[in-house]
């Protein structure tokens, strides 16, 4: 195949080795206990720190997925490294991880791309981003088979992540399709700081609404660098038809390391047809 995106962070965010990646992996699924979802599962929220940090928490997610099956499979990130406007959609044959390829969903990919003048194709916003890349062994894990959608977003915008969502929603809409928002919430405040600021996160998630969210998070009552990729799973779930959500499990990086000076917060959500 050619115009692979090569894994950048095995190796660092988690292990490069296949057999310890993969044992990593479902130790952490093995030890989340989320609660049992009565419905069809559009969309999970996931966060994209390094495994020993944050895999704990994603796991609650992605152990829901166990023994489903999704044709399709779009992941939402936050752009870290470059700024553009818009979305951007890797228009290449794949993404590679060390548990293997992933064959990226050209035929979905070429039509958002040529059907909406604010998704484009931008290879450098893709080239260096952890946010997405981290999702794609916990899918690999729990998923059989399934086609990838990458898309990261240059700005979050309410507006764009309201467009985006129509434009998901129309072109997924009768497929089998698994939203993954990745989304860190705040960074570097103090335990007790964090913990106020994620819990207006909690709060606007499970309460289903993507515009309190975005209003919450432009006037900095709380914090989320993927706050974007969140509010577009939320309301794209919803023209899919999802009527539930709800916050599985939340921790922060002074609850695994320790070190309560200067924390970053994560969540793992699920959103859902009842």
């Amino acid at each position: 195949m050619a115009n692979i995106r090569e894994p950048v962070v095995a190796g660092s965010f988690y292990p490069a080795n296949p057999k310890s990646l993969s044992q990593q992996v479902r130790g952490f699924l093995s030890q989340a206990e989320p609660r049992k979802v009565d419905g069809e599962i559009k969309a999970i929220v996931s966060p994209h720190a390094g495994y020993i940090y944050s895999g704990g928490v994603a796991a609650y997610g992605y152990k829901l997925l166990q023994d489903l099956d999704y044709d399709l499979v779009t992941v939402i990130s936050p752009s870290h490294r470059t700024y553009f406007s818009g979305l951007s959609v890797w228009d290449g044959e794949a993404y590679r991880t060390p548990l293997g390829l992933i064959e990226v969903a050209r035929e979905e990919v070429r039509e958002l791309i040529n059907s909406y003048e604010f998704i484009g194709y931008h290879p450098q916003a893709h080239l260096q981003e952890h946010a997405l890349e981290v999702q794609l062994p916990f899918l690999q894990e729990v998923l059989e088979r399934f086609k990838l959608i990458p898309i990261v977003m240059g700005d979050q915008s309410y507006q764009l992540c309201q467009a985006a969502s129509h434009a998901l929603a129309e072109i997924l809409k009768g497929k089998k399709v698994l939203l993954v928002a990745s989304s860190d919430l705040s960074h570097y405040h103090s335990y007790e700081e964090a913990k106020n600021l994620d819990q207006v996160v909690i709060e606007d998630i499970n309460s289903f609404d993507p515009k309190k969210l975005g209003e919450d998070l432009s006037r900095d009552r709380c914090e989320a660098c993927g706050g974007g990729a969140i509010i577009t799973a939320m309301i794209s779930s919803q023209l899919l038809g999802a009527n539930r959500v709800e916050v599985l499990h939340y921790a922060n990086s002074g609850d695994v390391v320790g070190d309560r000076a200067a924390v970053v917060g994560y969540l793992s959500a699920v959103i859902y047809r009842s």
